[in-house]
């Protein structure tokens, strides 16, 4: 019996020690969402086993604009 990839990326990640959370936003696939040093990484892990991965770089220093939550909250309202 083969292992899915899902498993194989989990065992990979546990193994590494890399914290990862787990949600479904889509039908098709499972989403692991990590965030080592200055990178986020989203990995869509489809039910026929191919994978997508999603790379976030950017400054992690925290910002001091008075209403940036605000801003962010604003333009990401549906």
């Amino acid at each position: 019996m083969t292992t899915h990839p899902l498993f194989n990326l989990l065992d990979r990640l546990d193994t590494a020690k890399i914290h990862y959370t787990l949600s479904r936003n889509r039908p098709d696939s499972v989403l692991v969402s990590m965030t080592i040093v200055a990178m986020r990484v989203e990995v869509d892990v489809f039910r026929d086993g191919h994978i997508e991965v999603c790379t976030f770089t950017g400054s992690e220093a925290p910002s001091d604009i008075p209403d940036l939550l605000d801003r962010i909250i604003r333009e990401h309202t549906d």
